[in-house]
């Protein structure tokens, strides 16, 4: 195995075995105080498991152990199959009367961007029908998105419009998958918030590897209601936010 200088260095003071704290502890802390002094920054990703096994002079199970440790502590998030990484700094969500993803994004000095992982119209089931105030079976659009700050996942949201309340809603969020825009074309000129519902639970499989987290820390999830001017509803919506990352603000 080939070893980098920094780790040829470090390799040279392996953790003690006689003092009485577990290793992993101690790797812990290790890592805990490096963290603090700036040697790894936020967002920048750990040395290998192998590689901090080579460092303190143990195997990769007492490593895994200390980050497992860190990782409860907020201090390190493990992307599946990617490694583990410094957490970054918690964003603030600010829930107001008009609450943009991409605004949101750029008050933080970060880049918005997205995926669309499916733009459909559907059959309403019982709680769409009920957030949108539409009879269930109605023909209604759903748009997902996982949104980015920067390169990092920071939203998995469904976005639900009543098709026959917004005619070419379809078209149009394909046209530009920007919800403002396409409203606007469909003749919302302006839209707010009405309604924002908040819980927590523990992600999903495909939720967890969407927004590169853990699986044993939780998410926000989010219920939104949004009405025109004349307050009717066009568009109601879920969000599921990762914990590690995001944290939600509701203004006064």
């Amino acid at each position: 195995m080939t070893v980098s200088a920094d780790l040829d260095d470090s390799i040279t003071h392996p953790v003690n075995r006689q003092d009485g704290v577990a290793l992993w502890r101690q790797i812990a802390g290790t890592l805990q105080a490096d963290i603090a002094a700036g040697t790894h920054k936020p967002g920048s990703q750990l040395p290998t498991e192998a590689e901090l096994s080579v460092r303190f002079g143990v195997n990769r199970h007492t490593v895994r152990r200390a980050l497992e440790e860190l990782s409860r502590d907020g201090l390190v998030r493990v992307e599946q199959g990617r490694g583990s990484f410094v957490a970054e700094d918690v964003l603030d969500y600010t829930v107001g009367a008009r609450t943009r993803f991409s605004e949101w994004i750029q008050k933080h000095n970060k880049d918005p961007s997205g995926i669309v992982r499916q733009l459909r119209e559907i059959a309403a089931d019982q709680r769409i029908a009920a957030g949108l105030g539409v009879r269930g079976g109605s023909r209604v659009v759903v748009l997902e998105r996982l949104g980015f700050a920067d390169d990092r996942p920071v939203s998995l949201t469904r976005h639900y419009f009543p098709a026959a309340r917004l005619k070419g809603i379809l078209p149009a969020l394909q046209a530009s998958p920007r919800i403002t825009d396409a409203l606007q074309t469909c003749g919302v000129e302006d839209y707010v918030r009405k309604e924002t519902r908040v819980t927590a639970r523990l992600p999903t499989q495909t939720e967890a590897e969407l927004l590169r987290m853990a699986r044993n820390r939780p998410v926000l999830i989010t219920e939104n209601v949004n009405v025109d001017r004349a307050g009717m509803i066009v568009e109601w919506s879920t969000g599921c936010y990762p914990t590690p990352r995001v944290q939600i603000v509701f203004e006064p």
